[in-house]
């Protein structure tokens, strides 16, 4: 049994500000609306298509995608199915990652490269600007400031609304905090891998959003009979449920979003915005995690 989700479901976990925008703190992310290994088409293009529009339904109005998704697929779906937005759907993009081949992920952030990879999202995506504009990785062979450096003449050129980050650590967060507006940073973060817990104290004081992405791994706490399945069974809930609920009482920072390619399982991590966690549950799960038990 899991906790149901009822329409406009995803506002009951909040909101978390982008700038000066406000989206509901759950979101979805749509890596896996492709084929394998996040790879061409899905496997089922309708049902991907429904998910989306089963998103907007139940509140979803943060989507967050990249170029890299496919490549091009998850941005064109999301348009094919999606555009014209609904008013107040944030579409969250990403650039500096390539795919040469399946299974294959190369940074590449040189400003004439990121200028690419933007004009290639706002066609895909149909829009003239994009809310929030993501650099996908920091590219070590390419200073940082540069790479921002052109993400900041694109959103002067009205191109780019507002600008993150995704996968950096504290220092590059400062560094790039220098160069530009920081409104995101989506760094890998969930219950069983919390390297990221600096990052997202920084995004706390600073009042930066924080999306963890692969926000339902669990680690070792996935063992039947353990305190994650104990805290599901008292809430009636799926573990990934209280691993999405652990989430969102860990910071007012925090807006998972958790991908999927099937509409049941899309409804079930939004109904894990109405269940809350006691303290005792969410110290418990903490300790647990930190513990790697």
């Amino acid at each position: 049994m899991s906790v149901e989700p009822t329409t406009r479901a995803a506002a009951a976990a909040g909101t978390v500000d982008l700038g000066d925008l406000t989206v509901n703190r759950l979101g979805f992310g749509a890596m896996r609306i492709t084929g394998k290994g996040v790879w061409g088409e899905p496997s089922d293009r309708e049902e991907a298509k429904r998910v989306l529009r089963r998103a907007v339904e139940l509140g979803v109005n943060l989507i967050d995608t990249a170029n890299s998704y496919g490549p091009e697929v998850s941005e064109n779906l999301i348009a094919e199915t999606l555009h014209p937005y609904p008013e107040g759907l944030v579409v969250a993009t990403k650039g500096g990652l390539t795919r040469p081949g399946p299974g294959e992920w190369r940074r590449d952030a040189r400003p004439e490269a990121l200028r690419e990879a933007l004009e290639g999202s706002l066609r895909r995506l149909r829009v003239d600007r994009i809310d929030v504009y993501q650099l996908h990785s920091v590219d070590a062979t390419v200073p940082l400031e540069e790479s921002l450096g052109a993400l900041a003449e694109l959103q002067g050129e009205g191109k780019i609304r507002h600008i993150g980050l995704s996968n950096v650590d504290p220092r590059q967060l400062a560094q790039a905090r220098a160069v530009v507006d920081v409104v995101s940073v989506q760094n890998r973060y969930n219950l069983g891998d919390r390297h990221s817990e600096s990052v997202i104290e920084a995004s706390e004081r600073e009042g930066i959003a924080f999306l963890p992405w692969f926000p339902l791994n669990v680690g070792a706490l996935a063992t039947a009979g353990g305190k994650l399945a104990e805290v599901a069974a008292s809430h009636r809930a799926t573990q990934a449920q209280v691993a999405l609920a652990w989430l969102l009482r860990r910071s007012p920072a925090i807006a998972p979003i958790p991908g999927t390619s099937s509409v049941e399982h899309l409804e079930e991590n939004v109904g894990a915005a109405a269940l809350e966690l006691t303290d005792a549950e969410f110290a418990d799960l903490s300790h647990s995690a930190g513990a790697g038990l």
